[in-house]
């Protein structure tokens, strides 16, 4: 499918080529996030000669790779009210993930903020409150905030909620807008799978190519094998995907993503996924496969009561 690129999309082209003209000094931190190398953000994040702007990014870069370690409190414990908007925002987002019970009230602030004309048009702002609403599943939300892009991560996002909304073709829009910009981009190439693993069919092998470019250019990540891991499911190989996450497990025993991914792996290759599923219930009770998991069980109580 050919899509030419609206007038619109291609100022939104020329903008972040504009931004991205100048030296970017946050190239390799930026990289280790994206990929999912969050101790390796954090310990090469001692950078000098940093701009006021490219040091706020890169302390919300670094934050953010607390939050995917799950160190939620550090996170707003050293942010104070003093700090740039863009910190702000992200230790809302480390409240929202770490205090499920209190989401309404954490909800409320990012809305007020959102509406707040002297910053709601930040792009961390509107990439936190994307994050926070697709995790809500109200997509239509986030995507009021994420759908002007800006940035690359911007239009990362975009594709993701385009993905869970089966919308497959505004994804593919978004990523023509994202290769425009810069095609070796890591974001480009993550979108670029993440597409080709919605699409499915052959494009699954496609998919399965970048995370193998990815795994022979930097150090190997839970982001990575899990990648190679859905596309060896997705293809039925699964004895070679339960290689890749039992790697991935080494790497972190409690990341949600290679958990759910065991479980399913197992149930394809006949094993038991017990222990699995209950340590994905135990860290991470939010997580969807546990939800369907626990809908089934009552469903199945439920059957068996009205047998009775």
């Amino acid at each position: 499918m050919c899509f030419k690129l609206t007038v619109k999309e291609k100022k939104i082209v020329r903008f972040v080529l504009g931004k991205m003209a100048a030296p970017d000094h946050l190239f390799n931190l930026r990289n280790n996030f994206y990929l999912g190398s969050y101790q390796a953000a954090i310990n090469n994040s001692d950078l000098p000669n940093l701009s006021p702007d490219d040091a706020v990014e890169r302390d919300c870069l670094v934050y953010r790779s607390y939050i995917a370690l799950g160190s939620y409190q550090l996170v707003i414990n050293e942010i104070d009210s003093a700090a740039a908007t863009p910190l702000q925002a992200v230790k809302l987002l480390a409240q929202y993930l770490s205090n499920p019970h209190d989401k309404e009230s954490i909800i409320a602030s990012l809305k007020e903020w959102l509406a707040d004309p002297a910053i709601g048009n930040n792009a961390t702002l509107r990439l936190i409150a994307g994050i926070v609403f697709m995790n809500e599943e109200d997509y239509n939300e986030a995507l009021k905030h994420t759908n002007a892009g800006g940035t690359m991560e911007l239009h990362a996002l975009n594709v993701q909620i385009f993905i869970k909304m089966h919308r497959s073709d505004y994804a593919e829009r978004q990523l023509r807008v994202m290769q425009q910009i810069d095609e070796d981009h890591t974001l480009t190439q993550l979108a670029n799978a993440w597409l080709n693993l919605a699409v499915g069919g052959s494009k699954i092998q496609e998919a399965y190519l970048i995370f193998q470019d990815f795994s022979e250019k930097y150090p190997m990540t839970g982001l990575i094998l899990n990648g190679k891991a859905v596309c060896c499911m997705h293809m039925g190989n699964f004895d070679e995907a339960e290689t890749l996450l039992l790697e991935a497990l080494n790497k972190d025993a409690k990341d949600s993503e290679t958990l759910a991914n065991m479980v399913v792996c197992s149930l394809h290759l006949g094993k038991s996924t017990s222990r699995y599923l209950s340590q994905l219930k135990l860290t991470h009770p939010e997580h969807i496969l546990v939800k369907r998991a626990a809908s089934a069980e009552d469903s199945f109580e439920r059957a068996v009561q009205s047998v009775g």
